[in-house]
């Protein structure tokens, strides 16, 4: 892609075959251990947007007498990583910095080091861009095992800039992603914190607390409140303990016939799986829009808002509450409180998000695991006083709007990132290295 771009006024377009170093990895016969050992790196630990993400759950290690047999695969600092193989090939990193002594790679990964050329967190921002990734696209072979042969490296062009100003760009692009990261933990943290609270909330409740005669709330405890034994395990004595199917309308989806064009295309939202399967409690768009006659002429159905949409089959136990009066195919359920003084729709999204094991284990299939009308029958979840289910589902849509309000950042974050790649590694824009960090770092902090 770089053959299109003009060169700018000091720069160059080389290929990076005339500069970089291409190293493959190797792990022992038996394949890398999950306990102890030297850090082994593969393309599972590569994220689609840059980074090594190695933790505890997908942690692999190979012994310490294979890594001093090892003369490559060795990982240095600031060494590109690429996934040469398989279904995500073309995914970069960079080891920004070593979190352990020694790290090496498997096969399925190339490190790239850069001779004199370029800045490796130069380098690394071009080939993560739309630009790198491009190019690697159009040198990827194979198409039931897709994959990078180490001569990729041919005919791959870069633009360069001189040394200086690679490590100014890199600098900008560095800043923005340290600001994407710190969203991301506090995105984790307060996920963390709700899943505390839902499972604080949802088992024991909150009662009202107006010692010192300030009124506030305050979890029940059995050392001060009544519990008693239930289906469900230990509950506040004042809570009860029903089946969905008893207090729920449960309703079915279907789709339009699709050979009919005035059924589709209209006003009302259709949705189906995809459309709400995205981590958040409601939903207010669809890909899909049908008429007011493809909704009369199916046997889909319209849920107004405010009602529950639950995924039946596939992707089994997806929730979200509905934004907007919506219609939706047949592979999901809706969800409706038959009494609403009885128990609220909020409080049903939340104890159904808690108790969704419960489906899961009641699910079945061959292929497909299914939800079906007998399964809201043998699905309980307790059932607070009114008052305390508003109470409940207050606290758990704050720690939902906080969330929503740090990935709306992160996902603004990315825009400018982006952009800055799409001007600055091209040159579109030259930066003066203090304006330009600093201004980057404003505009990256200010909310």
């Amino acid at each position: 892609m770089a053959e299109g771009v003009e060169v700018p006024e000091g720069w160059r377009r080389i290929s990076i075959e005339k500069d970089v170093i291409l190293i493959s990895g190797l792990r022992p016969k038996g394949g890398a251990s999950e306990d102890e050992g030297v850090p082994s790196l593969g393309g599972e630990h590569i994220t689609t947007d840059g980074r090594i993400n190695f933790t505890d759950q997908n942690a692999k290690y190979i012994p310490e007498k294979f890594y001093k047999l090892m003369k490559k695969g060795i990982v240095k600092e600031y060494d590109i990583l690429m996934n040469k193989d398989g279904a995500n090939t073309g995914k970069v990193a960079i080891l920004k910095e070593k979190n352990f002594p020694k790290i090496v790679i498997n096969e399925h990964l190339f490190i790239i080091r850069s001779r004199k050329y370029f800045e490796h967190k130069h380098l690394f921002y071009w080939l993560l861009s739309n630009f790198g990734q491009k190019q690697i696209k159009d040198k990827i072979t194979g198409s039931a095992q897709p994959g990078l042969s180490s001569k990729f490296t041919k005919n791959f062009f870069v633009l360069k800039p001189p040394l200086p100003e690679q490590r100014k760009i890199a600098k900008i692009l560095e800043t923005v992603d340290n600001a994407i990261e710190r969203t991301d933990t506090i995105i984790e943290k307060y996920k963390r914190i709700k899943q505390g609270l839902m499972q604080d909330l949802l088992t024991r409740g909150v009662v009202e607390n107006d010692e010192l005669g300030v009124m506030n709330y305050e979890l029940r405890d059995e050392k001060k409140h009544r519990f008693k034994d239930s289906p469900l395990g230990r509950i506040p004595e004042e809570w009860e303990v029903v089946e969905i199917y008893e207090i729920c309308n449960i309703i079915n989806g279907g789709t339009p016939k699709t050979e009919k064009t005035e059924y589709w295309n209209g006003d009302i939202p259709w949705l189906s799986v995809e459309d709400f399967n995205t981590g958040k409690r409601w939903v207010v768009s669809s890909t899909k829009y049908i008429t007011e006659l493809g909704l009369k002429k199916s046997a889909t159905r319209l849920l107004r808002k405010g009602m529950l949409i639950i995924s039946a089959r596939g992707s089994v136990g997806v929730i979200a509450q509905l934004g907007r009066d919506m219609a939706f195919n047949q592979t999901s359920y809706g969800l409706d409180s038959k009494d609403k003084s009885h128990i609220t729709n909020d409080f049903l999204y939340y104890a159904l998000k808690h108790y969704i094991n419960s489906f899961l284990s009641l699910a079945y299939g061959n292929v497909f695991d299914t939800i079906t009308r007998d399964t809201f029958k043998e699905t309980k979840i307790p059932i607070p006083p009114l008052s305390e289910q508003h109470r409940i589902a207050s606290i758990l849509s704050q720690t939902d709007e906080t969330i929503e309000k740090e990935q709306k950042y992160k996902q603004k974050l990315e825009k400018i990132k982006q952009g800055l790649m799409e001007d600055l590694l091209t040159g579109k824009v030259k930066v003066n290295y203090e304006l330009g960090v600093r201004s980057y770092e404003s505009e990256v902090v200010v909310r």
